[in-house]
């Protein structure tokens, strides 16, 4: 394939990229970037890894794009659910698993481990959010395609 030909590869449906992907709130402070590690992110396009908006973004991009866009909270990590939010026996805690504001703690399932905020701590009970920790929150990409395989 020439080089002239490979320039002209541009994002599909089905397109396989690499790319950079960095994440601001709405206050403009960097949520997460991939270019902390220097590790593009590997994306299948259609695999339901990313929302429809998202992928909507990128089709049409080509080698080298850079392009930057919000999504909703909705298009980006989703809204917060309710039904994500849990309410626990304060007993469940202890010395090894302390029960603070802001900690995060990973409990075991069926199907993996699932990480959880703990968003308040009574004398009964303690509030763990299984909400995505950037759900309901209005992001914006910026995204940098490092190459269509």
């Amino acid at each position: 394939m020439s080089d002239e030909t490979k320039s002209m590869k541009t994002i599909v449906a089905d397109s396989s990229i690499l790319m950079h992907i960095t994440m601001k709130l709405s206050d403009g402070s960097a949520a997460d970037s991939t270019k902390v590690n220097n590790k593009p992110a590997k994306v299948n396009m259609g695999d339901q890894s990313l929302s429809p908006a998202f992928e909507q973004q990128l089709l049409g991009l080509s080698q080298g794009d850079s392009k930057e866009f919000t999504l909703a909270a909705k298009d980006a990590f989703g809204d917060v659910n309710p039904e994500n939010i849990h309410y626990l026996d304060r007993q469940k805690f202890n010395s090894e698993t302390p029960a603070e504001v802001g900690s995060i703690v990973t409990f075991t399932q069926p199907g993996g481990e699932i990480p959880g905020i703990i968003r308040e701590v009574n004398d009964l009970s303690v509030t763990v959010d299984f909400n995505h920790p950037l759900a309901g929150q209005d992001i914006t990409f910026a995204v940098d395609v490092v190459d269509i395989l």
